[in-house]
This record gives C-alpha cells, sequence and structure tokens, in this order.
C-alpha cells in the first residue's frame, strides 16, 4: 500500500494526543524527525521513517528501529538547516504532498516560528501542508481552502505579507466579502465556524489560518 499523506512528528508539544491517534489512516507514512520519535513512542506507533542529525535518540531506541525494519536518514549534527526542513525535503522527493507535522508548536518561540514559516518555502507551494497539535490546527491559505471543523469552532486569519486582498469567507460568524487584511491589523482574529465548514478565498497574498477545536476554544 503506498502512503498518500506524510505525518511527520517533531520534538515539541502535543497538547492532546488522543486527537493526532484518531486523525491518522492506515496508509499514512508516519516519520519521527528526530526527538518527535517520543509521541510516536507514547502512542504506541512505529514510524516508518527516521529523519534527522538522531541527537534526541538513545543508540537502544536506535538499534530497535534498525532491527524493526525502519528506514533510516541521519545527517550531520552541524547543518544549515533544522530536522524538520529535511525530512520536508526528504517527503517532497518521496512525491507526497499532503503533509501534516505534528508537535512542531509549543516550547522554543524561535523553534515554532521557524516551523510555520517553513510552510511558506516555494517547493511546498502545491503541498497541503498543516502543523497540527491535537488542539489548533494550522496551515496557509494562498487561493482557496475548506476549512473543516464544527460549529463553534475559533478560526483566525493572520496576514503573513503587509496586505492581503480580496478575502471572502463563508460559514463564519464575522463574514468577510473581498476584504482587505494587514499584516499590522487584528481584523482577522477569532472569527467562530457557524457549520462544519467554512471557505475562505484569498484573491492577493497569503494568510496563516489558525483553527482552534471548540472545546479548546475558550
Amino acid at each position: 500500500m503506498s502512503a498518500k499523506r506524510a505525518i511527520l512528528f517533531v520534538n515539541g508539544d502535543l497538547r492532546k494526543p488522543e486527537t493526532i491517534l484518531s486523525l491518522i489512516e492506515p496508509d499514512d507514512l508516519l516519520i519521527a524527525v528526530d526527538g518527535g520519535l517520543r509521541h510516536l513512542e507514547a502512542l504506541n506507533l512505529e514510524p516508518g521513517l527516521l529523519v534527522g542529525d538522531l541527537d534526541s535518540i538513545t543508540p537502544q531506541q536506535l538499534q530497535d528501529l534498525r532491527s524493526a525494519g525502519v528506514e533510516i536518514i541521519r545527517f550531520p549534527e552541524k547543518k544549515d538547516e533544522t530536522d524538520l526542513e529535511l525530512a520536508l525535503d526528504v517527503v517532497l522527493k518521496k512525491g507526497l504532498k499532503v503533509i501534516w507535522v505534528v508537535g512542531a508548536m509549543g516550547g522554543r518561540l524561535d523553534q515554532t516560528l521557524g516551523n510555520i514559516f517553513l510552510m511558506g518555502q516555494p517547493a511546498l507551494q502545491d503541498c497541503d501542508i498543516r502543523l497540527e497539535d491535537g488542539v489548533e490546527q494550522v496551515f496557509l491559505i494562498r487561493s482557496n481552502l475548506l476549512v473543516i471543523g464544527s460549529p463553534g469552532d475559533v478560526v483566525s486569519l493572520i496576514p503573513i505579507v503587509e496586505e492581503v486582498s480580496g478575502v471572502s469567507t463563508t460559514g463564519l460568524e464575522y463574514p468577510l466579502k473581498n476584504a482587505r487584511l494587514f499584516m499590522h491589523k487584528t481584523r482577522g482574529i477569532s472569527n467562530v465556524m457557524l457549520e462544519d465548514s467554512a471557505r475562505i478565498r484569498v484573491k492577493d497574498g497569503a494568510l496563516l489560518c489558525i483553527h482552534t477545536r471548540k472545546e479548546n476554544a475558550d
């Protein structure tokens, strides 16, 4: 069975592990990004691939994975890229276009911001890439995207360029119609889903969308 989606586990915070477990599908390629292996172990899942400089992996863990036949791609500790950036390159070379990154938020702010902005790299422009921690899901909207959730979920739209124009939404409590959103303004924060889905369209620019599930929105 060939994988349709890559789920990368990173060594950040995983706020609601049971939600992640419920989202995993049988044909997902599970990837441990160095210390993100701890999340897979906590969920009793085995990765199909281990990627990184492996400075957070014990010799015993490495031996166990090798014995289990897990593919291992090791990089030098001294490098210009983070382990996640290298792992994304590996995923792209495998031809996967749907990518979820689990545990990439929380902890160090520099790491969190770096992980968020990695989604904007040109090589990922044609991919559906999302950051997920079991409570919030974060992704970029460059043209047209459907947010799947529940009534009461909070959706925030944050420009990552100076101005985003032609922003229109349906299915949200405070609709936007051909609106302009600015990086230095907070107009797009804390909208609320009225239905199980919301449509967001952008004509020019890119929005960071943060979708917070209802039970965690307060």
